[in-house]
């Protein structure tokens, strides 16, 4: 336990929570919006799933519970990687009081900076988002179980999608620079492999940007309805 400890006080340890963590995350995002391009298959495959993912675990589990807990491990993780992510900024401040006069390495710099952004613009968003269609307190006409209903009039306001669109923005931006720097914390790292590191963060967070968006994309085109 005090190895654990020293590990987590140390810059490493807590990038490799932060990758850990990260993990989790990119496999959730990526089921989710496979899940929300069911919109596209019209109501009834939508509110299917819906009901699948408030049925989960039964009968060990009444409605909606499992899905609840799964909820609660995610806001913790996302909570425990913010935590990890701000005590090494506050780390990294602490080993360099004065800034440089030019930074070195500006893509790392860039990095680091959007890194810091785009998670508080995500924290936000989530929080908008679980108001808006999980809680329904946000929501012009929120229906409990009516996936289809909530999105379509949820998006039929361009702010709201506009909104979307803006975070999905800044969550693709977060999953590229998060994904290959994920890789080595992680110890996948290998001369022979390294180059495909940045292509394939690239095209998972281009993946997810263009299915997250297509949905408010669609409602407002009107190709979902």
């Amino acid at each position: 336990m005090r190895r654990v400890v020293t590990l987590y006080r140390s810059s490493v340890g807590k990038k490799v929570i932060m990758a850990v963590t990260g993990v989790v995350w990119v496999g959730f995002v990526v089921a989710h919006m496979v899940g929300n391009l069911k919109a596209f298959q019209g109501a009834e495959k939508i509110d299917h799933y819906g009901e699948f993912l408030r049925e989960m675990g039964a009968p060990v589990f009444g409605h909606g519970q499992l899905l609840w807990v799964l909820r609660i491990g995610l806001l913790v993780t996302i909570v425990v990687h913010v935590l990890a992510a701000t005590q090494l900024t506050l780390m990294s401040w602490r080993a360099r009081p004065v800034s440089y006069k030019v930074a070195p390495h500006m893509e790392l710099s860039y990095a680091s900076r959007t890194m810091r952004w785009g998670g508080v613009i995500i924290g936000l968003f989530v929080i908008y988002h679980l108001m808006h269609f999980t809680v329904g307190n946000v929501h012009p006409d929120f229906e409990p179980g009516g996936v289809h209903h909530n999105l379509v009039v949820g998006f039929r306001s361009w702010p709201v999608a506009l909104v979307y669109i803006v975070a999905m923005g800044a969550l693709a931006v977060h999953l590229y620079h998060g994904v290959w720097s994920m890789f080595q914390t992680l110890g996948i790292n290998h001369p022979k492999y390294n180059r495909y590191r940045r292509p394939l963060a690239a095209v998972l967070a281009a993946a997810v940007f263009v299915g997250f968006v297509s949905v408010p994309i669609g409602v407002l085109a009107g190709a979902i309805q």
